[in-house]
């Protein structure tokens, strides 16, 4: 009798404290319930503005300000965490026809996938208030040095990686089926690197190294006889760059293979026409500076992310 009394005791016991463990386990924890995940903010509209002072507009080893200073300006609008955006963007310049300003039109999508980034768009030049140049021999015969207007367009796409947030390595490919009005296809692609220093948080490198094909001319410009064939060359650029807080300040060194006459034959650089000579020094080496001020309107909390 005992033994059975002390035997329903011991298993009175072990049931209550399986059963207690069981509801236990049912029960919230005295810490709190693990935090659900927080989807990450979204910035469904942002607008990006861009304002650049330099010693030189060189554009792919062209000068298009007559190796003098430029200012340029422009406004982005990003969409959905700059998946998609749309521009545009303005500089002087001092080209053969004259016009009053380089005013140009964008947009594009930016797909990332983790550390790999891609860029597609398409890209307005737009040159208002442009005069054609126009020449004549003795004889009376006129010479068009330029087309009646040099607006075009082209589409591009853009891929770049970055390694360990230090190495970006990129390439791109630019392509316009009438560049600059003259009736000539146009496709540029280049390879291009930027390495954060470590040394000083802001100080990198960078540098590019591409390829200009361009086709023939479907007009008489630079003669009576079409066509003319222009010529294809190479661009490279190298430089430093220093950011601290929404400024940065580059200096690079432009240069192409094209010689003077056959960068005349590219720009129509009036001096090559005024003078006879038919050479032009707008693609010849430059070293550039570039004092640059970024800012987005979500860094000051407007269009803050969501």
């Amino acid at each position: 009798m005992t033994d059975l009394f002390r035997s329903s005791i011991i298993g009175l016991a072990f049931s209550t404290a399986l059963a207690t463990g069981t509801l236990a386990s049912d029960l919230p924890s005295k810490k709190g319930a693990p935090p659900a995940p927080v989807p990450p903010a979204i910035t469904w509209i942002d607008a990006a503005v861009s304002i650049k002072a330099m010693t030189d507009y060189n554009f792919r080893g062209i000068s298009q300000t007559d190796r003098k200073p430029a200012v340029q300006g422009g406004v982005e609008l990003q969409f959905y965490n700059n998946l998609f955006y749309a521009g545009v963007y303005a500089s002087n310049v001092d080209l053969v026809t004259r016009p009053d300003a380089e005013i140009d039109f964008y947009a594009g999508i930016r797909p990332k996938f983790g550390d790999l980034a891609f860029d597609f768009g398409v890209w307005q030049y737009y040159y208002p208030g442009e005069k054609q140049y126009i020449d004549t021999w003795s004889a009376g015969a006129p010479i068009f040095w330029t087309p009646k207007n040099t607006d075009f367009t082209e589409v591009y796409g853009k891929v770049s990686y970055t390694y360990a947030e230090a190495l970006t390595v990129g390439a791109n490919v630019f392509y316009a089926w009438d560049w600059l009005g003259t009736g000539a296809s146009g496709t540029y692609a280049s390879i291009t690197a930027k390495y954060m220093l470590p040394f000083l948080e802001g100080l990198s490198v960078s540098g590019e190294f591409g390829h200009y094909w361009l086709g023939t001319t479907n007009q008489a410009i630079w003669s009576t006889t079409p066509p003319t064939n222009l010529p294809d060359y190479n661009y490279w650029n190298a430089g430093v760059s220093y950011t601290w807080k929404n400024l940065t300040a580059d200096l690079r060194y432009h240069d192409t293979d094209l010689s003077k006459r056959e960068c005349f034959l590219n720009t129509s650089d009036p001096r090559g026409i005024i003078s006879g000579s038919n050479q032009s020094k707008w693609c010849g080496p430059a070293v550039v500076a570039t004092l640059s001020f970024d800012i987005t309107a979500s860094s000051v909390g407007i269009f803050a992310p969501k």
